[in-house]
């Protein structure tokens, strides 16, 4: 099992057709975990807001990877959001993004955030995986492709 399958729940999982912007993407994921795991919008919004002032997390190949601590978090969480447009995330290849995997960690998070990171820089970096989510159209099939993802 992998570490992405223990943290990612379905009702996280949002097919985005509205937001334009990072920050707009930031406030609906704010709700999101608002709703689904009691953690303040304005704490989500702030603390990925405050990675990306450090440096952008765009990884290239449309997708992007933005994390943040969260004080008051016992385990990490994430959210994914497939974009129906593009949106600009400042990546190094310069292209817009589509895939956007949020990560929440507790403040005093360490070897595990940089585990879950790598895993994720791993499954993202397959053009397989890449092409099934793109494929997929729906919150339950896309929750399916992380569960099922082998290194």
């Amino acid at each position: 099992m992998s570490l992405i399958s223990k943290i990612l729940t379905a009702e996280c999982v949002l097919l985005d057709s509205e937001s334009t912007s990072k920050k707009r993407v930031f406030e609906r994921v704010g709700i999101l975990f608002e709703n689904t795991q009691n953690i303040a919008r304005s704490q989500v919004f702030d603390s990925l807001f405050a990675r990306e002032k450090l440096g952008s997390t765009g990884l290239g190949q449309g997708v992007a990877i933005p994390h943040g601590r969260v004080k008051g978090l016992r385990d990490a969480v994430a959210a994914f959001v497939k974009m129906e447009t593009s949106i600009p995330f400042d990546a190094p290849d310069g292209l817009p993004v589509n895939f956007i995997f949020v990560l929440l960690v507790p403040e005093r998070a360490t070897d595990l955030h940089l585990q879950i990171l790598g895993e994720l820089a791993q499954m993202f970096s397959d053009q397989k995986f890449r092409d099934d989510l793109t494929n997929a159209n729906d919150a339950v099939a896309i929750h399916k492709l992380f569960n099922d993802w082998q290194a």
